[in-house]
């Protein structure tokens, strides 16, 4: 049952509450309504947490998620690392920076005042809620003030804005504490999601379970879901709850667009023709397995880029026709506005292209992970709050720009430790894919011939193991000049293709684009279809049974 509320007039609620300001003129009364002191709380919880032989370890720093094919194995920390059956992320405002999540700190400050001694009794005797405030009385004559909402990222401390704002909404909602010495001043970070509402349940990893974004409802809502996160990973229970909470309620929806390979329905006499079942059956194929990257799904296999177009305008309409759902961006070229990049953040619509920042330029290990960093952020300013994804390049050689295999992997497992969804571009090697995979890359991006050579697959044999061996998807990326092999490389059995220097240096780069997404459909359509087998001899079309002799 819910809890019984009451309007009260001016007169009424001065008279359960004495000593309102003059602005208020009425309000709701919550007979049942309750607080909390979540300093004893939280001390409470710990005791007993002990009592029960729950080993606690303070001032570890968690630096991230060591994942092998779908299973969470150990956490990296700054003492080492920490192995568990299960796991749990309840890092609050943190999260993010440990998995891909739309969590992120909105800061809050607050403050506390002491009524005065020489007032026998306590004044305030009810929890007060105004516009943007409230005044909470404890026992210890000490009335707590809160709070701000403030979208400031990690900004620490408290600032004199902050703390005057909220002062002057308490005093007009209580006046009299004005003359109450002020206790003390403190701020923190809360959990906020996109519709602030917290995230909770299963996880891309089968072995870790999520409880976070509580938002400004942590304490209230601990009990629910400490149940609800018990039940589960103890009793294999799934409340119906938790599928209203499940981190998927804020991916992309899936694409709505009608492939150029599909044709409406035609009837005649009540009966589909048979070009309409087919084209049905095509459609059926071309969707029925969308590509899956790090928990996200996207419906096109054709990533693209954004260098080397000779304008603005021509990239933007190369991406629109090429009907790709990632575009990889240079972070250092953008930081700095190299030339070809100057209001590149602005010119796509980040609401429907899903950002790859890449480390183009890196020559070193350190370096690409210090660029990765920037990516991430970059893509937070420009909305995707999620967007954990960076596609690794390491390349030492400015000659041939091959990638440097050591470079590559000690990134990949350090970035990976920091929760990034890492796409690793690399020679087309297989042990090396493997070893990817195995300390947790999201994909494999082996290059077809050098970047921007046009050459085409030069790497086939060796693309083939490595599609074969591969558990994550499989992105051929760099050397692919032509529609006719970005088809020979999806029939291989590749998950997506990264084309960017056969789309820009083109002499329609529009037309160019649109033509390697219909042969990236077209490779996909091929490889789930099923080649016919090659024989050494030749085998009639029609059939020789039933024929006329003379």
């Amino acid at each position: 049952p819910s809890s019984p509320a009451y309007w009260l007039d001016k007169e009424a609620i001065n008279q359960y509450q004495p000593g309102l300001g003059a602005e208020v003129v009425g309000g709701w009364w919550y007979p049942e309504d309750a607080q909390v002191d979540n300093k004893a709380l939280a001390q409470v919880l710990w005791t007993a947490a002990e009592s029960i032989g729950v080993e606690l370890k303070d001032g570890i720093t968690v630096e991230g998620f060591l994942q092998q094919q779908g299973q969470v194995v150990g956490v990296q920390t700054n003492a080492g690392v920490i192995r568990a059956a299960h796991y749990v992320l309840a890092s609050g405002a943190w999260s993010n920076e440990l998995l891909p999540l739309p969590v992120r700190p909105r800061k809050g400050q607050m403050l506390s005042v002491r009524v005065p001694e020489f007032v026998p009794e306590l004044p305030l005797k009810r929890i007060l809620f105004g516009q943007n405030i409230y005044i909470v009385p404890r026992r210890d004559r000490s009335l707590i003030i809160g709070a701000t909402s403030e979208d400031v990222g990690f900004t620490p401390h408290n600032t004199p804005e902050g703390i005057q704002t909220l002062l002057q909404a308490a005093i007009r909602l209580y006046p009299q504490l004005k003359h109450y010495p002020i206790l003390e001043f403190w701020w923190g970070f809360r959990p906020a999601t996109p519709d602030e509402l917290p995230i909770l349940g299963t996880s891309h990893c089968q072995n870790l379970t999520l409880a976070t974004g509580h938002y400004r409802n942590g304490i209230l809502l601990a009990p629910v879901t400490a149940a609800l996160i018990a039940d589960f990973i103890l009793e294999q229970k799934s409340d119906p709850l938790l599928a209203d909470f499940h981190y998927s309620r804020f991916q992309s929806k899936p694409s709505t667009r009608t492939s150029m390979l599909t044709h409406s329905a035609n009837f005649s006499n009540g009966h589909r023709t048979a070009d309409a079942i087919n084209a049905d059956a095509m459609n059926r194929v071309s969707t029925s397995s969308p590509l899956i990257i790090a928990g996200k799904t996207f419906q096109s296999r054709l990533m693209t880029g954004t260098g080397k177009y000779r304008s603005i305008e021509e990239m933007q309409q190369s991406i629109a026709a090429s009907d790709c759902e990632i575009v990889t961006v240079a972070v250092r070229r953008v930081q700095t506005k190299a030339p070809g990049h100057e209001g590149l953040a602005e010119a796509l619509d980040w609401t429907k292209i899903w950002m790859l920042p890449n480390t183009a330029g890196c020559q070193t290990a350190e370096e690409a992970i210090r660029v990765a960093r920037l990516g991430r952020e970059m893509a937070k300013l420009l909305g995707q709050e999620d967007n954990n994804f960076i596609k690794l390049e390491v390349i030492p050689d400015p000659k041939y720009l091959l990638p440097d295999p050591i470079g590559t992997l000690q990134a990949a497992e350090q970035l990976v430790k920091e929760g990034f969804a890492v796409l690793p571009y690399i020679n087309a090697d297989p042990m090396l894919a493997k070893r990817l995979e195995d300390v947790g890359c999201a994909t494999v991006m082996p290059l077809a011939s050098p970047i921007g050579s046009g050459q085409g697959l030069k790497t086939t044999a060796n693309i083939q193991i490595i599609i074969e061996n591969a558990s994550i998807p499989v992105v051929v990326d760099a050397g692919i000049g032509s529609p006719s092999e970005a088809a020979q490389a999806m029939e291989l059995g590749a998950d997506a293709l990264l084309i960017n220097s056969a789309i820009a240096l083109s002499q329609n780069p529009p037309a160019m684009a649109r033509a390697m997404n219909l042969a990236t459909v077209a490779g996909r359509l091929a490889y789930l279809a099923g080649r016919m087998p090659i024989k050494d001899y030749a085998s009639a079309s029609s059939p020789l049974t039933g024929t006329i002799s003379g």
